[in-house]
């Protein structure tokens, strides 16, 4: 317990909370009031609370307890210097040398004992209100004390204008617009004086080489925790022989030290998924999932990083997927991969279970693939496309095309279907499939024009009969609709249509693309305004066959007349 408190007093320490410090080295020495470090770690941060009489009392606990340990005498005398005591701080680190004749910490505390000692003047004269302020070694050590103020101590400057207050008090005149001057006034009376320029000269002052503040005596470890420090080094070290194998791809190599390393530290899950990438990489699919599955269980109990879980789940899932042989054994990797993200969503893990979820698709489609089976179910659809059971036969095409998805007859028997029941988006697709599956194959151009004209879509109709007739030239179904395109194409350029279907055929025209893209053209605007004013110029136009085609199109829409 006692070595507990300690650490947390370390911590907080270090992190610059002296007084939670303070608060933990308490606890620790009322658990072990013998242990000299602890006295030792609470006086450093008294002092750096400038609490100086709460760290001399510390301090020589410490040597009291430890008489010849160096560093308690490092502590008495940064406490009596805090204090002013500079005859005291001398000796304390003189007496510290003496153990430990080459101890950094102690040869500077001297310095600075003897420096502020050698500074000490006789007493200012009575005629200045602040010339107890600024006499003998005391202001020295009060200006050393506080932090402000120790770093002017190192630029001469500073010094020399102290030195000259200091023989004469009535020279204070003389500096009083230097704000250092004014700062050092208010830490010798006790006082705060904020300045304006206060932080702006601060920060353009020297830089100093500033006092270090007291480090806590690292915790002393038990011969237990020796060996385990040393085990982890251990394994380290051959986790760091088992990169280098594995980037050589000595695979066996690298087995060999990331197993040591586990023997050596069970608290690092790393050595475990290091060696089932290694698995992974030999093929040894089984024992990559063993040590993943020991990863994350091991993980858990020690409360491991969740992104080291991520990486276990993501690598057991890769070795799933590399063990599929049916569709169904891409489901406990894709579970994984699931798993893996809810603990740490990586880009790469994610991919992964996109690629799985894609495999499997396909892995489903190719199990299902049967065209005997395909077959059989078209037949039956046709049966109740024969009986107007028109839903009944599209849930039979439907199965025949999941048996199958590459048979173009049974896309256009469904796009029939689809027309019979006015699903005209829908059956328009189908048409499309089967065209794309078969570009030769009439009786998809005759299902697709059929709809398009259902859709009072005439132009675009014609231009697919037109299409299917490159291929079949004397299919009478791809000519007679030919013939009733062109029928309802030149009913419009005639002006035979009533007002209300002209209307409706206008406003379905407006919310084609290809139409406003028409409209939108500037050089068929100008055409059309050729065509209604300037007869001579409207002949020209008609010379071009895209433009013709373009009012053609205008024509059959009903946007345009032409008598």
């Amino acid at each position: 317990m006692a070595e507990e408190a300690k650490a947390k007093g370390n911590a907080a320490f270090s992190s610059g909370d002296f007084t939670s410090a303070i608060r933990h080295f308490s606890d620790a020495i009322s658990l072990a009031p013998n242990n000299h470090v602890l006295y030792s770690n609470r006086s450093a941060a008294y002092a750096s609370l400038s609490k100086f009489s709460e760290a001399l009392t510390d301090a020589q606990k410490t040597v009291e307890l430890k008489p010849d340990w160096s560093k308690g005498y490092s502590r008495l005398g940064a406490a009596h210097l805090g204090l002013g005591q500079h005859d005291d701080a001398i000796a304390a680190y003189k007496k510290g040398l003496e153990i430990d004749p080459n101890n950094e910490p102690l040869k500077s505390g001297l310095a600075d004992a003897q420096a502020a000692a050698s500074r000490s003047r006789p007493a200012p004269p009575m005629g200045n209100p602040f010339g107890d302020a600024f006499s003998g070694p005391e202001m020295w050590a009060r200006l050393t004390a506080d932090p402000t103020t120790r770093v002017y101590l190192q630029q001469p400057d500073f010094v020399k204008m102290m030195q000259d207050i200091q023989k004469n008090p009535n020279n204070l005149n003389l500096y009083m617009k230097d704000q250092r001057i004014m700062q050092a006034l208010g830490v010798l009376l006790n006082l705060k004086i904020r300045t304006p320029n206060e932080r702006k000269r601060a920060a353009e002052a020297e830089p100093a080489k500033e006092e270090k503040q007291p480090e806590p005596e690292p915790m002393e470890l038990t011969e237990e925790e020796r060996e385990s420090k040393d085990k982890k080094a251990q394994a380290q070290k051959e986790k760091e022989a088992g990169n280098a194998a594995y980037k050589k791809k000595d695979f066996e190599t690298a087995i060999q030290h990331y197993s040591k390393a586990m023997e050596l530290d069970d608290q690092d899950i790393s050595y475990l998924t290091n060696r089932a990438a290694v698995y992974l990489e030999m093929g040894k699919l089984e024992e990559c999932i063993k040590d993943c599955d020991k990863a994350v269980e091991r993980g858990r109990e020690l409360r491991s990083d969740y992104k080291m879980l991520a990486r276990a789940l993501t690598r057991k899932g890769t070795a799933l997927v590399k063990m599929a042989k049916c569709s169904k054994d891409y489901d406990p990797a894709i579970e994984t991969f699931q798993k893996a993200l809810t603990e740490h969503r990586n880009p790469d893990t994610l991919k992964k279970l996109n690629e799985a979820e894609k495999a499997k698709k396909e892995l489903e489609q190719q199990e299902y693939f049967d065209p005997k089976l395909a077959d059989e179910e078209r037949e039956k659809g046709n049966e109740f496309f024969k009986q107007q059971n028109y839903p009944e036969a599209v849930k039979h095409y439907t199965e025949s095309l999941r048996r199958n998805p590459k048979e173009p007859r049974t896309y256009s028997n469904r796009a029939a279907c689809y027309t019979k029941l006015g699903a005209l988006p829908e059956g328009l697709k189908d048409a499309d499939k089967c065209i794309e599956l078969d570009p030769t194959f009439s009786k998809g151009y005759t299902r697709k024009g059929a709809i398009q004209y259902f859709m009072k879509e005439y132009d675009k109709a014609l231009e697919t009969y037109q299409e299917g007739l490159k291929h079949d030239p004397k299919n009478q179904e791809l000519l007679d609709g030919i013939k009733k395109c062109v029928e309802q194409i030149n009913k419009a350029s005639r002006g035979d249509l009533s007002p209300e279907e002209l209307k409706e055929r206008q406003a379905k025209a407006m919310q084609d693309p290809e139409i406003q893209n028409i409209l939108q053209d500037p050089v068929m605007r100008q055409v059309l305004v050729d065509l209604q004013e300037n007869p001579k110029a409207a002949q020209e136009h008609t010379k071009n066959p895209m433009v013709m085609n373009k009012i053609q199109k205008l024509v059959s829409a009903g946007i345009i007349q032409i008598r």
